[in-house]
C-alpha cells in the first residue's frame, strides 16, 4: 500500500497590526514600598477584625461600633487595590 505524502506546514507569522507596543515591554517593575504596604495592610485589617471580635465589640474603638468592620475590611480591600498594581 502507498504511503500517503506529508504536508508540510506554513510557519506562523503574527500580523504586524497586531503586535504589543513598545510601551507595553517597558513598562518598570514596581517599587518596593507597593507589596510591602499591602501585606501590611492586610495584617493590619486582619487584626482589627480579630481585636474587634475577641474583646467583645469594645476595641479597637467602641464608639464606633460596626465601622470597625469597615475599617478592618476597608484595609484588607484597599491593599486588594494595590495589589493590582504590583508588576
Amino acid at each position: 500500500m502507498p504511503k500517503s505524502q506529508v504536508r508540510k506546514k506554513k510557519v506562523y507569522t503574527p500580523p504586524t497590526d497586531v503586535r504589543p507596543t513598545a510601551t507595553a515591554a517597558t513598562r518598570k517593575p514596581s517599587p518596593i514600598w507597593l507589596p510591602v504596604t499591602a501585606v501590611a495592610l492586610i495584617v493590619v485589617g486582619i487584626g482589627w477584625l480579630v481585636i474587634y471580635y475577641l474583646s467583645e465589640q469594645a476595641y479597637p474603638v467602641a464608639s464606633w461600633g460596626y465601622w470597625n468592620l469597615a475599617v478592618g475590611f476597608g484595609a484588607m480591600v484597599s491593599s486588594l487595590i494595590l495589589l493590582s498594581r504590583w508588576r
